[in-house]
């Protein structure tokens, strides 16, 4: 149930953040004067609808998106009234024109800021920085520990133990639980899971007291802590290292306990909030470049998962597989990964509209641009202003370009559909 909650607030979300993309259309229209006529939630068959004024709103049947109607985006229009003609929006000057054409995407990237900022104002978060500061709440239990320190490869990470093979774990051993505040070994106290983790590293092989509070009340057991082959501490700590990179010189034997702490967490607050989202907006803004980047690349490994190859994590997907991870998410309790999801995509969506290619307002604004910079020309050339562009010599790209989008959407809802991108464990 919580699932499929998650899968419908998604899609909900996704269907806001395009209708306010068509209102920021609107709205800067309206503010300049131009004639807007429709504004629509929806494609397909009219539901329901009202006029005001000049305008009429409305719900259609096919919830796949919005659009919203201005009085002569071209000159090439023939839907435009006499009466309106001095209203068209082709006759305003470039940067107003530019103002409307790009205002869906502003708007996309003025509400992924905006649930940046809501994330981290009010929603508790994972603050590592207490993490070296608070006493160690345990998370998870493993429930053995592998001696021999090697990379499994389908998965590309370090292999798991296996259980009833491999010896229990001193955790294991303990009854550790879930909630449990870790708060000394062999009388010393710990604050901070570094502190900790380098305590039981030094401990290998020797008999150790443990502390520990359960449910308010302090308890002590003793346990050996085994030896097992480990990555140096100062090899994890260098983000220039990978898994793939590590060889036998950046192994040790340590003490192993078998757990994995509970991240303590903090609000930022109104104020803090600013700095934080203002940052993410930057990282999420180079991440979409970057994946718009390698979008080509990545479609022969879309392919491979349609015909029954593994997908590929990092391959695009559809709306269709975003909602499902953030029903994923939701199912899990994540609700700010899937708010963080929600922003992402604003990011990506406000992005790619504003790349230089028809049908997208980006298309439009590109021409816009090039009329002007050929008018400027011409004029300095001595020689007659050449004109508007002519929309209809540019269909048969426009139409290339739709169709080169719709296969490539066709092909991530496909293989979101029988092959999907799941969550791991």
């Amino acid at each position: 149930m919580t699932y499929v909650l998650g899968v419908v607030l998604f899609a909900i979300g996704i269907l806001i953040s395009v209708a306010l993309h068509e209102a920021g259309h609107m709205g800067t229209a309206r503010m300049f004067g131009m004639k807007v006529t429709r504004f629509f939630i929806g494609f397909g068959p009219t539901l329901w609808s009202f006029r005001r004024r000049e305008t009429e709103y409305g719900v259609k049947a096919i919830p796949a998106g919005a659009f919203v109607k201005i009085v002569g985006m071209t000159q090439q229009d023939d839907d435009v009234d006499p009466a309106d003609d001095a209203r068209a929006m082709w006759r305003y000057p470039v940067w107003k024109r530019t103002i409307v054409m790009s205002a869906g995407s502003m708007t996309h990237f003025a509400l992924g800021a905006l649930i940046l900022w809501g994330l981290f104002a009010f929603v508790p978060l994972q603050d590592a920085a207490k993490l070296q500061s608070e006493p160690v709440r345990v998370g998870s239990i493993a429930p053995c520990v592998q001696a021999t320190w090697s990379v499994d490869p389908a998965t590309k990470r370090e292999r798991e133990c296996r259980p009833g093979a491999d010896p229990p774990s001193a955790a294991a051993q303990l009854g550790l639980r879930r909630g449990d505040v870790i708060t000394a070994i062999d009388g010393r106290p710990l604050h901070g899971w570094d502190t900790m983790s380098a305590a039981v590293r030094a401990a290998g092989g020797r008999q150790v007291e443990v502390a520990f509070v359960r449910d308010g009340q302090s308890r002590m057991a003793v346990v050996t802590l085994p030896l097992a082959e480990r990555v140096r501490l100062d090899v994890v700590r260098d983000p220039t290292r990978t898994i793939e990179d590590i060889t036998p010189a950046d192994l040790e034997e340590v003490g192993v306990l078998g757990i994995t702490p509970i991240v303590p967490t903090s609000t930022a607050g109104p104020v803090a909030a600013v700095g934080r989202a203002a940052d993410q907006t930057g990282l999420m803004f180079s991440n979409t470049l970057h994946s718009l980047q390698r979008v080509p690349e990545k479609i022969p490994a879309l392919w491979a998962a349609v015909t029954g190859g593994e997908r590929d994590p990092e391959t695009p997907i559809s709306v269709v597989g975003a909602s499902r991870i953030g029903g994923e998410l939701s199912d899990r309790g994540e609700w700010p990964t899937f708010l963080l999801l929600l922003a992402a995509l604003n990011f990506f969506i406000g992005v790619f509209n504003l790349l230089p290619l028809l049908p997208v307002d980006g298309g439009h604004i590109a021409i816009a641009w090039f009329e002007r910079a050929r008018s400027l020309l011409y004029a300095r050339l001595g020689r007659p202003d050449p004109g508007r562009v002519d929309y209809l010599k540019l269909m048969p790209l426009t139409y290339a370009v739709i169709l080169i989008f719709a296969g490539f959407t066709l092909l991530t809802l496909v293989a979101d559909i029988i092959n999907p991108i799941t969550l791991p464990d």
